[in-house]
């Protein structure tokens, strides 16, 4: 048996200015070898199936891994390069299996779907018996393309996606089976018109995955996969959907997803957002009895295509004369040059965040001292390690910043600690994320708030100035099936 693995990544956001082309890639990660290098959330599934493979006795080739950190449209010819990459590969190998991780909702100057596309060309060189397995974020648009030609797609099951390498052995052990003719996968989906984040950390999203996860395995149900969608990809296709895989029967496969599909509706009350704004937010961190308590700054996050360099929250935080206060992670590559120039202990003034657009605010003049300088940081996320670039720890009057030049958002405590900043000594840990930050964070947490703010992922599914998908969808509309 031979199997090829491969990669291709990365969340568009098509509101964001921020174009994303071959240096955002290399400034990530780009491969040849990506399973003999550290994994990341992106690589982790090639590291879990060329082990399966091997330990299998099977051939495995490896083909390109490419991901990008989320930005707006990729640039053209960066998507053609790579994806030509990978289909010459998969064309002179001609593999029995190909397994690609992918996003979902990776959105390209001419191509809304960069996955139905990538696996449509894949099926039209492989031809309708070999098998095509694709793991994906479940941000993704599942689109018709992606369903027609894979045998099977599996997406994360948790938010934050700590799971991705339990995925790719369950993707792995379905396309095995699936190749062996043990199993008849087939794929149907069910379109639950509701756009909105579901957070799988608490209820009710926890008993809605458990739930999946209890249901599999059963009654020919092979997997199931909720696909949340990405709200800020302007695609035909965005929104929640519901995917189910049985063993060969496709009605099964259609009502199990409408079962599921349907019982998220009956939640949707429970998942509406409402939370605080910028200064509620902060005055319930004031107010608490225990610290620290850790606050998403949910609009600037560099995961959702975000520049990260927004200074709204630290505004606030400065008008209040605030103390003992941990902010990040900026990005600021020009104030973190200047730093490592002038190294630890260095008193200077220096002119933060607000560069990029409007939904950065306005640039902040300070007075910091440089606590901290470390290049090569990385954060941990899942099974994976994300690159940070170089931090920097600055600290004005108490307010502590923790700044990188490369965009990023906050996964895990130690793009703080790393730099010598001890967290429990805060009554306040602001960090740009939206849920990635909670298997890290919530753990050290008191308690951890939500931001309603401005930015460029502001969580207001129902005002996203969609131009190609219809305004059929909760909570743009309270009823969308009526």
């Amino acid at each position: 048996m031979k199997l090829l693995i491969a990669g291709l990544a990365t969340e568009t956001n098509s509101f964001s200015p921020i174009p994303t082309g071959r240096l955002a890639f290399e400034d990530s990660f780009v491969s040849r070898q990506a399973t003999r290098e550290p994994a990341n959330l992106f690589s982790t599934p090639q590291h879990e199936w060329r082990r399966m493979a091997e330990e299998r006795g099977w051939e495995v080739v490896e083909s390109l891994s490419a991901f990008a950190q989320p930005a707006g449209p990729t640039i053209r010819s960066t998507y053609e390069g790579y994806r030509d990459e990978i289909l010459a590969d998969v064309a002179k190998e001609m593999p029995d299996i190909l397994l690609l991780s992918m996003h979902g909702a990776m959105i390209a100057e001419g191509y809304d779907d960069c996955e139905g596309d990538m696996l449509t060309r894949a099926r039209a060189i492989l031809g309708p018996d070999r098998v095509i397995g694709l793991e994906i974020d479940p941000h993704n648009h599942l689109t018709q393309e992606m369903l027609d030609a894979a045998n099977l797609i599996v997406s994360y099951k948790e938010y934050p996606h700590v799971d991705g390498h339990l995925r790719a052995r369950e993707l792995f052990n379905l396309a095995a089976d699936t190749a062996a003719g043990k199993i008849r996968p087939v794929m149907r989906d069910y379109d639950c018109r509701m756009i909105a984040m579901y957070h799988t950390t608490r209820a009710p999203m926890r008993g809605f995955v458990d739930e999946m996860q209890a249901r599999e395995g059963k009654d020919g149900i092979l997997s199931l996969s909720l696909s949340h969608g990405f709200p800020w990809g302007d695609c035909a296709r965005v929104g929640t959907r519901m995917l189910a895989i049985t063993d060969g029967d496709a009605d099964k496969a259609s009502a199990v997803a409408r079962e599921f599909g349907e019982r998220l509706w009956s939640l949707r009350e429970q998942i509406r957002a409402d939370w605080p704004d910028i200064g509620g937010a902060i005055d319930r961190a004031v107010a608490a009895n225990a610290t620290p308590v850790v606050l998403a700054d949910f609009a600037d996050n560099a995961g959702g295509g975000a520049p990260a360099d927004s200074t709204f929250v630290l505004r606030d935080v400065l008008s209040r004369g605030l103390k003992d206060v941990a902010l990040g992670i900026f990005w600021d590559p020009v104030v973190v040059r200047m730093c490592q120039d002038a190294g630890v202990g260095a008193v200077m003034q220096v002119r933060l965040g607000g560069k990029v657009g409007e939904m950065s605010g306005d640039p902040i003049d300070l007075t910091v001292t440089v606590r901290g300088v470390r290049e090569n940081m990385t954060q941990k996320m899942g099974e994976g390690s994300m690159p940070m670039g170089t931090g920097v720890w600055l600290e004005a009057d108490g307010v502590h910043m923790v700044l990188s030049d490369r965009r990023t958002q906050a996964f895990h405590p130690m793009c703080f600690t790393d730099l010598g900043l001890d967290l429990s000594k805060m009554r306040i840990v602001v960090v740009k994320s939206s849920q990635h930050f909670h298997a890290g964070f919530a753990p050290i947490a008191s308690e951890v708030i939500y931001i309603a703010g401005p930015g460029a992922i502001t969580p207001d599914y129902a005002n996203i100035p969609y131009t190609k998908r219809d305004p059929n969808y909760w909570p743009k509309v309270e009823n969308p099936f009526a």
